[in-house]
């Protein structure tokens, strides 16, 4: 069931309905055409109608994971939603900005931690008012509503702007007039750290960009992602599909996944499994799933057509001959062979001879064209290898640069969306669809994502799996989407990243750091924290006057996030401290141990090794804010579990590898660090996945849970947008 239309009086537009659909990435066509006392209207495809703001508001809410995650909070917001109109109500204007900005003084968000439908109903009355709340907003007489008006408007600005401008009859609201605050919907938009992508952050919800694909009709758009199943998908794949989403989403057009699976030798199926998982882990929704194998009859077909009109035919010349030649605009000595001798040829290429293997199918398009792609490209090739699909019922397969104009022109693509390093055979592109006598297809370009210390090339990527560099094409230092999500990457901050990039078709070399910067925003908020302590040289502080007998307390795992739940924590006579921690301290120091409080050390004990032995009294009065130090400790128990810590650094040492330039060259030669620690007890309801904070250390992601005791946790360090420096 699909929306078709929202009606509404041109004098009285839900502002709140449409700024709702624009955020959550719903085409909302409307009719203004409604008399003055007339219910907003929301028509479905199936003939039902909705009526009235709150419903609308609420429909989409639901749509749009925005209408809270329990009985709960939906009922908070229906109380906001309630409230919102006294906004419009001039005399009770400036109490209710009162009541919202004392309301505001400890929150981010009206309802619990999450951006919901009630902050859209109250953002939308404010702005709804144009400049009577815009003077008070500049005014800064109401700080805490201005901050949590700011903060969305600085999140959401392009959308709020383009809705306000069109609706409220002004020119948007401009920039915000305070800096942002830390509870962001970058920041809370999950609301566990460790559960799956909400829709809302899904891909094509909150996309920064606007620019228009060429004679694109509104319903009639048809869009394909078209990856070569030779591999895992990465980021740059993912600028791309993410692209394609957007604008069919944008024209409620249709988008298709299409194998392009033209060359054996690379292919297999279980990339195109890992392909289609990695689609849907971004929220990838798309109509159908072709392949171009599907079109191989009709392809053999074109091309003997071609053959036959003269626009094509076989060369025997050798591979490097034949690229010399094209660089240097010689004719082939077999362009001008007449069509029964190139049928003749094309037979024994089909079957596969010995012959035929010494051929290719040519373009007759231009060999003096200074573009050289027009220089008569290769249309076939003999490979007898076994298709992963077909087996091994060819032995001829079409180049990609002649299959794609044929398939995307008969699949009814109207724009293929080609990143910018393949300008060039645009006009190879358009001469092929034309000499095959199809539909045009547009062409628009968006420049390649490249990333700074990494390859993106799936044939170096291939190298580092087959010669073992790595652990498979999820490790955790690949830019596949597999693997930055293994690292500990929620898909959240990569729809994010990308989509702050836009289309823009300027050449960009990104930073990591960026990225993780974004992550840490997601996670920091939400994500429970434990303790751990290096195991090496670790030190025994013994606390005189500690308890006699063990004790448990239960604390939260995360003192600003109820949701993170609670863990158990022992306080024992005896406690571990870190090597680096002991070996700071001094005779006499009071020192913050956390979670407990503090303590004075007394005594400071160095074995022959080196080895510290240290002795205190605890100073539970004593004020946490007149140390130097505040230190992570964990008990001496049993209890506590084995973890094995992993770092990882860049692939290579070169920010970019040139042109020309050997990647092997400047192949990092310490790629990971594993440090053995010891976690506290909770520790072993981790499961794979779940995402953390060590305190003092950083983030993790469990990649490997607690199995047994003698088999430690394996974390994985998660960056946080602070540059890395490297392994000695």
């Amino acid at each position: 069931m699909e929306i078709k239309v929202l009606s509404f009086a041109a004098e009285n537009p839900p502002l709140s309905v449409l700024v709702a659909a624009k955020l959550a990435g719903i085409s909302l066509p409307t009719d203004n055409s409604l008399s003055a006392d007339s219910p907003h209207l929301l028509h479905l495809s199936d003939g039902l109608k909705l009526h009235g703001t709150f419903v609308l508001l609420r429909y989409i809410g639901r749509i749009a994971n925005l209408y809270g995650e329990n009985a709960i909070q939906a009922a908070q917001i229906d109380e906001w939603l309630e409230y919102a109109p006294v906004l419009s109500q001039g005399s009770a204007f400036e109490n209710a900005l009162k009541h919202l900005d004392d309301y505001l003084g400890s929150r981010s968000f009206f309802v619990d931690h999450s951006f919901s439908i009630a902050d859209i109903a109250i953002w939308s009355g404010l702005a709804g008012t144009g400049q009577r709340w815009e003077s008070l907003r500049k005014s800064k007489k109401y700080q805490n509503l201005s901050r949590w008006f700011n903060s969305l408007l600085a999140e959401y600005g392009d959308a709020l702007n383009e809705v306000t401008a069109t609706f409220v009859g002004k020119r948007g609201l401009g920039k915000p007039t305070a800096t942002k605050s830390k509870g962001t919907q970058a920041s809370q938009e999950s609301k566990s750290v460790n559960g799956d992508v909400s829709e809302k952050g899904k891909a094509g919800s909150r996309p920064t960009f606007d620019v228009d694909l060429p004679e694109a009709e509104m319903g009639k758009v048809r869009l394909r992602f078209a990856p070569e199943p030779s591999g895992f998908l990465h980021i740059g794949h993912s600028k791309a599909a993410l692209l394609n989403q957007y604008f069919a989403q944008r024209y409620q057009g249709q988008l298709i996944v299409r194998f392009d699976d033209t060359n054996p030798a690379k292919e297999s199926n279980e990339f195109v499994d890992n392909l289609l998982k990695d689609i849907e882990t971004l929220g990838i929704k798309y109509e159908t799933v072709t392949y171009t194998s599907d079109y191989f009859p009709q392809l053999m077909e074109m091309v003997e057509n071609l053959i036959r009109q003269g626009k094509a035919y076989v060369d025997d010349t050798p591979r490097e001959e034949m690229q010399k030649e094209r660089m240097d605009g010689i004719e082939s000595k077999c362009r001008n062979n007449s069509v029964e001798e190139n049928l003749k040829l094309w037979k024994e290429m089909i079957a596969g001879s010995d012959r035929g293997l010494q051929c290719c199918v040519r373009g007759k398009l231009d060999m003096q064209d200074p573009n050289k792609s027009l220089r008569d490209p290769v249309y076939y090739r003999c490979n007898p290898m076994p298709h992963h699909r077909i087996g091994s019922k060819y032995k001829i397969y079409p180049t990609y640069d002649f299959a794609c104009p044929f398939v995307d022109s008969i699949e009814g693509i109207t724009h293929a969306l080609r990143s910018s390093e393949y300008h060039d055979r645009n006009a190879q592109y358009y001469r092929i669809q034309e000499d095959m006598g199809l539909r045009k297809v547009h062409i628009y370009e968006f420049s390649r994502l490249n990333m700074v210390y990494t390859l993106l090339s799936k044939r170096k990527l291939l190298w580092f799996v087959q010669n073992e560099k790595v652990n498979g094409w999820d490790d955790p230092r690949f830019p596949t989407v597999q693997g930055i999500v293994r690292r500990g990457l929620k898909v959240e901050a990569l729809i994010q990243f990308i989509l702050e990039q836009g289309a823009s078709k300027n050449l960009n070399l990104m930073e990591w750091d960026k990225l993780w910067t974004i992550n840490k925003k997601i996670i920091d908020p939400v994500c429970p924290r434990h303790t751990a302590i290096v195991e090496e040289r670790r030190v025994l502080l013994t606390l005189i006057n500690g308890p006699e007998k063990p004790f448990v307390r239960i604390i939260p795992r995360h003192k600003k996030y109820e949701g993170a739940g609670e863990k158990a924590t022992t306080y024992t006579r005896t406690i571990w401290l870190e090597s680096a921690d002991a070996e700071s301290i001094k005779v006499d120091e009071e020192v913050t141990l956390m979670d407990w409080g503090n303590a004075i050390v007394k005594g400071i004990e160095k074995d022959q090794d080196g080895n510290l032995k240290l002795t205190g009294v605890l100073n539970l009065e004593g004020s946490v804010k007149t140390t130097k130090l505040k230190l992570t400790w964990l008990p001496q128990t049993d209890e506590l579990v084995k973890l094995c810590l992993m770092e990882f650094d860049y692939l290579i040492t070169k920010k970019k590898v040139e042109e020309g330039e050997d990647f092997l060259d400047v192949l990092n030669p310490c790629t990971e660090k594993e440090t053995a620690a010891l976690g506290d007890s909770n520790m072993r309801n981790l499961k794979r996945g779940d995402v953390l904070q060590l305190e003092r250390k950083g983030y993790y992601r469990c990649d490997v849970p607690y199995i047994r005791s003698s088999k430690p946790i394996v974390l994985f360090a998660i960056p946080d947008g602070r540059q890395q420096t490297g392994f000695k």
